[in-house]
């Protein structure tokens, strides 16, 4: 077996189907990544929106010329230990195979997110990227990525962003 040279991202799906795939959106376009394997991390309570997220990203990232293999995990819902638990160990198999590893928290819950940060960070995981999108405000935003106005929204990078006040 080859290992891979490409990227990979995770994505953590809480409430906002939109948020996500917008963030995703926002991270191709600004952020030039083309990830050959998507993971979405969600909550049994948003298991039913995980499809939806999956298709969402096939057809994004098809507009952008290329085609990831899609997975998706679902968690118990509120299970801080087992949040960090899985997205280390998806995270560390990526990382083993050679892939880069990104992380997307803009539609992860606070449990989640916390639970995969800390996780990674406790690990001493090599993740290259955490990214977020920031908004402005949330009104009127349920909406594709390309129709939200570019200044009220910023795909913000926290690894980068650590990394240039160091």
């Amino acid at each position: 077996m080859t290992p891979a040279s490409g990227d990979a991202y995770i994505t953590l799906l809480g409430r906002s189907t939109w948020a996500l795939v917008n963030a995703y959106h926002a991270v191709l376009r600004e952020k030039g990544l083309r990830p050959e394997r998507v993971s979405i991390v969600t909550e049994e309570p948003y298991a039913q929106e995980a499809s939806t997220a999956a298709e969402a990203i096939g057809i994004v990232s098809e507009g952008y010329g290329f085609v990831p293999a899609i997975g998706v995990e679902i968690l118990p819902e509120a299970d801080f230990v087992r949040a960090g638990q899985t997205i280390r160990s998806l995270a560390q198999d990526l990382i083993r195979q050679g892939f880069c590893v990104a992380i997307d928290i803009t539609s992860g819950r606070k449990v989640t997110v916390a639970g995969a940060l800390i996780a990674v960070s406790l690990a001493g995981l090599d993740i290259r990227h955490i990214y977020y999108l920031a908004m402005q405000n949330t009104d009127d935003v349920a909406k594709p990525y390309m129709m939200i106005p570019h200044q009220v929204q910023r795909i913000r990078d926290i690894m980068e962003d650590a990394g240039a006040r160091e």
